[in-house]
């Protein structure tokens, strides 16, 4: 597999989100507006990047029998510096996306891509990996929270979109509009691979 490959992968073919299915808790959760989709995407992204990296570089130097202990340690660092820096830096998002920040050490996209994939490869592909899938969460949560946004608001990154005289369904920036949303686009994705893999 070419390194190209390994970064289009997450895009697309194997995106974490609308393939493979993995990290809906803060999928659903702080998808209510945009910015919240792009916030967490970031942090995601970074822990995924780092983290792989420094699996990857240490792959010969952790046992065997302590690998996820070791994993999951070198993740939660990683998820300490995010959590410190978006405190610091962006309050206001780091207050809104809130619990969820500490819960990227759980999430199965970065302790599985640390597995699947870092432990077994250089630290290269394994850069590329994390950065593939960050991505495609990002953008995968960030559509979701803008459709919901949309049309739950009437705006997109607090932009109005949507006039005043023109009613908003409140419904879709609830807990059940999440998995309304993620539904569709979940099935609009699998048509749309459906099409385009024959």
């Amino acid at each position: 597999m070419s390194n190209v490959s390994h970064f289009t992968n997450g895009l697309v073919k194997s995106n974490p989100t609308f393939v493979l299915v993995l990290g809906t808790c803060p999928t659903l959760a702080v998808t209510t507006a945009a910015i919240n989709g792009i916030g967490m995407g970031a942090a995601t992204t970074f822990v995924l990047v780092c983290s792989n990296l420094l699996i990857a570089a240490l792959k010969n130097v952790i046992p065997d029998k302590v690998r996820i202990a070791a994993f999951i340690l070198i993740i939660a660092s990683f998820v300490t510096v995010v959590d410190l820096v978006m405190k610091a830096y962006t309050p206001d998002l780091y207050n809104t996306l809130g619990i969820f920040i500490p819960l990227i050490v759980v999430n199965c996209i970065i302790l599985g891509r640390a597995e699947a994939f870092a432990q077994k490869n250089s630290v290269f592909p394994a850069i590329l990996d994390g950065l593939g899938m960050g991505i495609g969460f990002t953008l995968a949560i960030t559509l979701l929270a803008s459709v919901r946004e949309l049309i739950g608001n009437g705006s997109i990154f607090n932009v109005k979109l949507v006039s005043d005289n023109i009613s908003t369904f409140l419904l879709f920036i609830l807990p059940p509009g999440a998995f309304i949303t993620y539904g569709y686009l979940i099935a609009i994705m699998n048509r749309l691979r459906a099409r385009y893999s024959n």
